[in-house]
C-alpha cells in the first residue's frame, strides 16, 4: 500500500475541491492512503513536493490547483514554471501526477476538474501511480 502526498495550491475552493474529490477517490479505488497539504499557489508545489520528497513519508505526488488565465504575463509564468519545476523532480525519480489546470477560463477549469467529465484530478493520481509502478519496476 502506497502513501500519495496531495499537494494543492488552494485560490478558488470550489474548483479545488472538485480536483481532491477525483484524486482521493482515484487512489482510494486503487487501495492506498493519501494525505493532502495546502501551499499558496501553483509556484510552491513543486518546491513542497521536493521537501516531502526527501522525507521518506511518501511514495508519490499529485499536484493539484488551478491557474486561469488573467490580463498579465503572470499565467504563463505561473503555468510554465510551476510544470518545469514538477518535470524536473520527475526526471529525478519522483512519482507526481501534474494536475494544475491551466486553463483561460472558469468553464473550461469546471469541464476539466469534474469527475463527471474530465477528471482531470483523478488522472492526476493514476498518472502518480502509475509512475510510482514503474519507479518500482526500475528502481
Amino acid at each position: 500500500m502506497a502513501n500519495v502526498l496531495i499537494v494543492e495550491a488552494r485560490f478558488y475552493d470550489h474548483l479545488n475541491d472538485l480536483l481532491l474529490e477525483g484524486a482521493r477517490a482515484a487512489i482510494e479505488e486503487a487501495g492506498h492512503r493519501h494525505e493532502t497539504i495546502t501551499v499558496p499557489g501553483a509556484l510552491e508545489i513543486p518546491g513542497a513536493v521536493a521537501l516531502a520528497s526527501e522525507s521518506d513519508d511518501y511514495d508519490a505526488f499529485v499536484a493539484l490547483g488551478v491557474v486561469i488565465r488573467g490580463e498579465t504575463y503572470h499565467f504563463e509564468i505561473v503555468a510554465g514554471e510551476s510544470a518545469r519545476g514538477l518535470m524536473a523532480l520527475s526526471m529525478d525519480g519522483v512519482a507526481i501526477g501534474n494536475g494544475i489546470l491551466t486553463v483561460e477560463n472558469e468553464t473550461q477549469a469546471l469541464a476539466r476538474a469534474r469527475r463527471s467529465e474530465k477528471d482531470k484530478g483523478g488522472e492526476a493520481a493514476k498518472a502518480a501511480l502509475a509512475m510510482l509502478a514503474l519507479k518500482d519496476r526500475f528502481g
